[in-house]
């Protein structure tokens, strides 16, 4: 499953939702010219009662309103993204460095466990085929016993990597489906906001509902810096494994008998941290613009994500412990 071609889908489906806006132009202007209707009479009502000049500048307000609905894909939502579109750019970018760097790390580390493990006649022959072929053939009649225990160390040696590589690839993909959970929660929302946006911009015209126009405004922009966060959190989680990754690599040249079970142990539970952190990443957005109404959502699914992750991380765990423990008293 490539997980980046369903983040392109979801980026087209908001580009294809878009036009959508203008069916409710139409609407949106009944609602806002009614609206600046009463806004207009009762203010110069209530300046003629009490004998005031006409202030005219606030009475402006609703035919700038007006104008932002008629040209509301353009002006409102144009303007929105090309400001905002350089931080999702720029966040992207630091992603992409940073994953390109943790695969140039992960293949030299699988090169040199893989040297290490070639260089000890006792265990090359359970990495390479040609090796095991060769100690096999070098056995007489009477060693038996010691092929069949190779044998079966070699096969245990690649059900021991093989249960590694499946919850190594079990929870990455966990990983990625958190961050398409956010970005699809994302999309939908952006939808729905742009879409309704103008029905939200005709309602600010009429007194009580001033508000809503600039409510709308914090929603849709943190609602659409999900995305820079949940790239920035993705980012910090590749740097610390881009770390990791060195201080295996250091450690596998500087000390051939290095034992790296630690610190496959340390990538599981991090990746479990980053599956539990991808569902604050809407607390996180708060915490840059202040919207009211999402506070109830996000304190909902943040607790479920630390439900969830508890429940996860402890299955995970006891599960991975005692597979991997089973099979290192195997090998022993």
């Amino acid at each position: 499953m490539d997980f980046s071609n369903l983040h392109t889908i979801l980026r087209s489906l908001y580009d294809e939702m878009m036009p959508l806006c203008e069916d409710m132009t139409g609407v949106a202007q009944g609602i806002a010219g009614l609206g600046a209707l009463f806004y207009v009479a009762y203010r110069i009502w209530q300046s003629l009662a009490r004998a005031e000049p006409i202030d005219v500048f606030p009475l402006l307000r609703p035919f700038v309103i007006g104008f932002c609905i008629m040209f509301f894909p353009t002006v409102v939502l144009g303007t929105i993204n090309s400001v905002m579109s350089p931080i999702v750019q720029g966040t992207a970018g630091m992603l992409e460095g940073q994953t390109l760097d943790m695969q140039k790390y992960r293949e030299e580390k699988d090169r040199l466990e893989y040297e290490q493990m070639m260089r000890d006649p006792s265990t090359a022959y359970l990495v390479d085929d040609a090796e095991f072929d060769r100690q096999i053939d070098e056995l007489g009649v009477t060693e038996v016993g010691t092929a069949a225990g190779m044998y079966i160390e070699r096969g245990m040696y690649k059900m021991k990597k093989a249960i590694s590589n499946f919850f190594r690839e079990l929870l990455e993909m966990l990983f990625q489906a958190a961050s398409l959970t956010i970005d699809t929660i994302r999309t939908f929302f952006l939808i729905v906001l742009a879409i309704l946006g103008p029905i939200s911009f005709a309602l600010s015209v009429w007194d009580g509902f001033q508000n809503t126009l600039v409510q709308w405004i914090c929603r849709y922009i943190q609602t659409y810096l999900w995305l820079p966060v949940a790239d920035l959190f993705s980012t910090i989680l590749a740097k610390i494994q881009v770390l990791m990754l060195q201080n295996d690599i250091s450690e596998l040249t500087n000390n051939p008998n290095a034992d790296l079970d630690g610190s496959n142990t340390c990538y599981i539970v991090f990746m479990i941290i980053g599956i539990i952190g991808y569902f604050t990443i809407p607390t996180v957005a708060g915490w840059i613009i202040q919207a009211g109404g999402m506070g109830s959502y996000g304190r909902s699914i943040n607790s479920t994500a630390m439900s969830g992750g508890r429940i996860g991380g402890s299955i995970a765990g006891g599960v991975a412990g005692n597979i991997v423990g089973r099979a290192g008293k195997l090998l022993k």
